[in-house]
């Protein structure tokens, strides 16, 4: 048996998960999963995130046995409503006035698979996000700077930040879509070091 995987590879095609990888200073491939992920949320947000990145590093995993591969999904819940990926800028806008004044819980799931090792790993990790109070314009505001469609729960926290978020508990990176103080910790237990 290997004793550790060829490389790391990055099941996403999310720039800002492979920005975070850059910022920790690991090499990685990227190598984005088309699989039919679950956004419903019927079972909870955080079964919807572990099976969702399972999905996608299973998926890739099967392809590249050699490799690490890293599937992550995150989302965001209000109470027991996950708020995936809004449809249209109308949802968006809901969405972004649901979450007003109000504190929610954002969720990332990380599976590591490495199928030449039989590794089977995950982890998840929340963070809690207090809303400022919006009304319409501020909305407006925010959707002119950001593209609200890509992102669960309609805003990302890299940019227009200072409009729409009082405070947040827990990993920044989480809420960015990959929780990197606690994937450092993991793959350093697990004796991998993918940095330059």
């Amino acid at each position: 048996m290997e004793t550790k995987p060829e490389k790391l590879v990055l099941a996403s095609a999310s720039p800002r998960r492979a920005e975070l990888l850059q910022r920790m200073g690991l090499v990685f491939e990227i190598c984005p999963t088309h699989v039919e992920e679950d956004d419903s949320g019927r079972h909870g947000p955080e079964h919807l995130v572990r099976e969702n990145a399972a999905l996608k590093a299973a998926t890739l995993a099967a392809e590249l046995p050699d490799a690490l591969v890293l599937g992550s999904d995150t989302t965001v819940a209000l109470g027991d409503q996950v708020l995936s990926k809004p449809t249209d800028l109308e949802e968006a806008r809901e969405m972004l006035m649901m979450l007003s004044g109000r504190k929610h819980t954002v969720y990332t799931a990380v599976a590591l698979r490495w199928s030449a090792g039989g590794l089977v790993h995950s982890f998840l990790e929340r963070s809690e996000v207090t809303f400022k109070t919006l009304d319409a314009p501020r909305i407006e505001q925010y959707i002119a700077l950001v593209n609200p469609l890509d992102k669960a729960g309609a805003y990302g926290i890299q940019t227009g930040r200072n409009l729409i978020i009082e405070s947040v508990s827990g990993s920044i990176e989480n809420v960015m879509g990959l929780p990197i103080q606690a994937l450092a910790v993991c793959l350093q237990e697990l004796g991998f070091d993918f940095r330059n």
